[in-house]
């Protein structure tokens, strides 16, 4: 009698762990396996569009924080322009930090049909003190561009609004100091109806050698160890969304993927501007190559220009314009 107990106590744990595996890490789709296709011809232009924002932003702006708020500044223009010359109004949204009023830029492709509906694609374009800041974050903010890019021209039932963030950094990371913070609980003010949000984080490294990739416990028994695949990361109220966000991205791209949708408690899992749109209780996720749990440079001033893989982020970003218009409802095409 006490052995069937212990049998059935036993297997009641093990199918709670199965349970809650499932629930966290499985995904729609299957992660891409093989090597990868040659860039398209659009996709070598796209690289080395890619290229460009990265060098102006980290080779030649370099720290981009408050303390060089001559360098923020012309962060801001140089978004500005960009995201001007696509042919939308871009609207500076004011960020009271102190005495200092910051900023982040935005630009809005309205929907046709679903106009209440909105979709945010947001990157922060700020920099911890010593670093340069190529792949965190200036990355996160090339693909915010060319996305916009991309997608220019095209008609969406529902709104895409893109975001660069300022002060997701410390000391403002995780704090109402934010950019996004600021962004999302005016919004919730608003009783804005954002039906989902992704933060571009990180995204220009990538790794084929072995043990290249860290996690925090217990991931490590459940993913790859190579550091070659984008994650799309959340917490357990935007399941569903990261859950869509990476179904399309695999069914559009030949490139490998992880997902996970684990309790916030979870180290790295609220590591950028996604964070700021939960406390607001809006569902969000974000897009990363896994920062520090790769990448070698994180935070250092090595994170330079040279250390991104351009071929991969083009390959990963024209992927992620696909899903977003997918998640819009693309109606037309230009």
């Amino acid at each position: 009698m006490r052995t069937s107990s212990w049998c059935l106590s036993l297997f009641a744990v093990i199918a709670l762990c199965l349970g809650a595996w499932w629930y966290v890490c499985a995904m729609p789709g299957q992660t891409y396996r093989g090597p990868l296709l040659p860039l398209t011809e659009a996709e070598v232009i796209l690289q080395d569009r890619l290229h460009v924002h990265v060098q102006v932003l980290a080779g030649q702006i370099g720290e981009r924080h408050l303390w060089r708020p001559e360098a923020l500044q012309a962060t801001v223009r140089y978004l500005t322009e960009t995201l001007h010359s696509l042919g939308s109004a871009v609207v500076l949204h004011q960020v009271q930090v102190g005495e200092h009023r910051l900023t982040n830029v935005v630009m809005e492709q309205a929907g046709a049909t679903h106009p209440q509906e909105m979709l945010i694609l947001g990157a922060h374009y700020d920099t911890v003190r010593g670093s340069p800041g190529a792949n965190d974050n200036a990355s996160g903010v090339a693909a915010l561009l060319e996305i916009a890019r991309l997608l220019r021209g095209h008609t969406f039932a529902r709104t895409v609004r893109y975001v660069a963030f300022v002060n997701e950094e410390p000391p403002f990371f995780q704090t109402a100091n934010m950019g996004s913070w600021v962004y999302a609980q005016q919004a919730r003010q608003r009783e804005e109806r954002i039906v989902g949000m992704w933060s571009l984080e990180t995204l220009g490294f990538y790794s084929d050698a072995p043990q290249s990739q860290r996690y925090p416990f217990p991931f490590a028994l459940l993913y790859p160890a190579q550091g070659n695949f984008v994650a799309f990361v959340g917490n357990l109220a935007s399941r569903a969304l990261v859950r869509q966000s990476i179904g399309a991205f695999r069914k559009h791209t030949a490139f490998p993927s992880e997902g996970v949708a684990a309790p916030a408690s979870i180290p790295g899992i609220g590591w950028s501007d996604h964070w700021a749109f939960w406390q607001a209780g809006y569902p969000a996720v974000m897009i990363t190559d896994t920062a520090p749990f790769r990448y070698a440079a994180y935070h250092t001033g090595s994170d330079t220009p040279a250390q991104l893989d351009y071929a991969r982020l083009a390959r990963v970003v024209a992927g992620l314009a696909r899903m977003v218009a997918e998640h819009a409802g693309v109606m037309s095409a230009s």
